[in-house]
């Protein structure tokens, strides 16, 4: 999944009949399949959901640590 914060992070994330987030996906893909050695399928999903850089236990939740803890 990719989060963005915006409905237009998510226009470009997706790009122009969906060719950006193509190309993110097959070269995730083939360094998947190199580091696994063996075929894999993934599927990508671009989120919004406001303000989720500014709460910690989204942080969290996507293994990013507070400052202080």
């Amino acid at each position: 999944m990719i989060m963005v914060e915006r409905e237009t992070q998510k226009g470009i994330i997706i790009g122009h009949k969906g060719a950006a987030i193509k190309r993110v996906g097959t070269e995730a893909r083939k360094d998947l399949q190199k580091f696994f050695g063996k075929q894999v399928h993934i599927e990508l999903y671009v989120k919004v959901n406001k303000n989720w850089r500014s709460n910690e236990k989204q942080l969290r939740r996507f293994g990013y640590k507070g400052e202080n803890k």
